[in-house]
């Protein structure tokens, strides 16, 4: 039986995905994260994605709300972190994500379909970020959308370290 945080989850997962983009396999549902791939051969991507446990402000109108991990092999990109906040960012927002005691900061962008998503500003805390996120009990993304609303969402990291491994296994990193 799928339980319902994997077919949510799946159902999310094709919402992030480019169109253009293969069907989502769903790898397995673990704690609070979920592990797919899409593609195949030299367009294989792995990736697990967690929606958050909390957000703020409540009444906010937001999309689609996740924190994902992928693997691009073709690219030898290993465990890319990307935060989706479900609004348009602020134009040059810095978007931090807080684990414990450490904070990193990314850089938010807006598509032109008026999706933001941020990614880590210094490739060099990637490792870092990773060994936090698998070490930590919970990340706290904190952001601004374009109409100046700041965000925070809660991610419980439960269940990390068996969703990264799957991927890195699904697509041999």
């Amino acid at each position: 039986m799928i339980s319902k945080f994997i077919l949510g989850s799946a159902i999310a997962a094709l919402l992030v995905i480019p169109a253009s983009a293969q069907q989502a396999n769903v790898l397995g549902s673990f704690g609070n994260w979920s592990a797919f791939t899409t593609g195949s051969g030299g367009n294989l991507t792995c990736y697990a994605m967690s929606k958050p446990r909390a957000t703020q402000p409540k009444a906010a109108s937001r999309g689609a709300i996740f924190l994902i991990v992928t693997d691009y092999p073709a690219r030898k990109v290993k465990a890319e972190t990307e935060i989706v906040p479900g609004y348009a960012y602020k134009e040059n927002e810095v978007v931090t994500l807080g684990i414990a005691s450490e904070k990193f900061t990314f850089f938010g962008r807006t598509d032109s379909a008026k999706a933001g998503a941020a990614w880590i500003k210094n490739l060099g805390d990637s490792n870092a970020l990773i060994k936090a996120m698998s070490e930590g009990v919970s990340a706290v993304a904190i952001g601004k959308s374009a109409r100046g609303t700041r965000t925070v969402d809660t991610y419980s990291l439960a269940g990390f370290n068996d969703a990264l491994a799957k991927i890195h296994a699904a697509c041999n990193m």
